[in-house]
């Protein structure tokens, strides 16, 4: 027997989302069934500060309870991915190579051969990028982008994209059908890495200009 999302609540001692994201993919998934959180998933990938972290999980949840099936959640979820990293591709090849450089010839402490050296390796691992960074929280959306302005194979980056996506959604998709009423136990452990890998980010990019800028130092007369 199918509950409605509402329902299945009540019946369980977990955590009701009233509000909030949770309240609004709750409401979508309830509605819609699975194209809701696809369709919630496809926002995410577009806006970042959306958590699928917290979407995800509560569609497993949903799918415990009988809103939805698994294969309907692994499939609307995966295609909400896709669709979302195809519009970002999209941003990506129509700003273009051209755009970027002026863009990039606009910024202090770079240099148009730091682009250069970034689009060799993008050419040498954007496939594995791709891939590999649909299953890192944040990075999961901005790698699209890239991968439009260097034009990669559409195929291929929606094939990457599928497959990467496919395993992310699968890990947290289950691990909110496992928990159960403690579906957003998941949100709490995902939130501390996509903290940890800002924070090293944010590292990177702090030692990235120091290094900059001593090097025009060392480089004046």
């Amino acid at each position: 027997m199918h509950l409605t999302l509402s329902a299945a609540r009540e019946l369980s001692a977990g955590p009701e989302p009233q509000g909030g994201i949770a309240g609004w993919a709750a409401g979508l998934v309830e509605t819609f069934g699975g194209p809701g959180a696809g369709a919630a998933i496809a926002l995410e990938n577009v806006f970042p500060p959306l958590p699928s972290e917290i979407i995800l999980p509560l569609t497993g949840f949903a799918a415990s309870q009988g809103v939805l099936s698994i294969a309907s959640a692994l499939f609307w979820t995966t295609l909400g991915s896709v669709v979302g990293a195809v519009i970002l591709y999209g941003i990506g090849a129509v700003f273009g190579r051209q755009r970027m450089h002026a863009w990039w010839a606009k910024l202090p402490l770079v240099t148009s051969s730091d682009l250069l050296r970034t689009e060799a390796w993008f050419a040498r691992h954007g496939t594995k990028a791709v891939l590999l960074g649909r299953m890192v929280p944040v990075f999961r959306s901005l790698i699209s982008v890239p991968a439009g302005v260097e034009r990669m194979s559409l195929p291929v980056f929606v094939a990457l994209t599928a497959t990467g996506s496919l395993v992310w959604n699968t890990v947290l998709v289950m691990a909110g059908y496992w928990l159960g009423d403690q579906w957003d136990v998941v949100g709490a452990y995902v939130g501390v890495v996509s903290k940890a890998v800002l924070a090293l980010a944010v590292v990177a990019l702090a030692g990235y200009v120091v290094l900059r800028v001593r090097g025009r130092k060392r480089g004046r007369p």
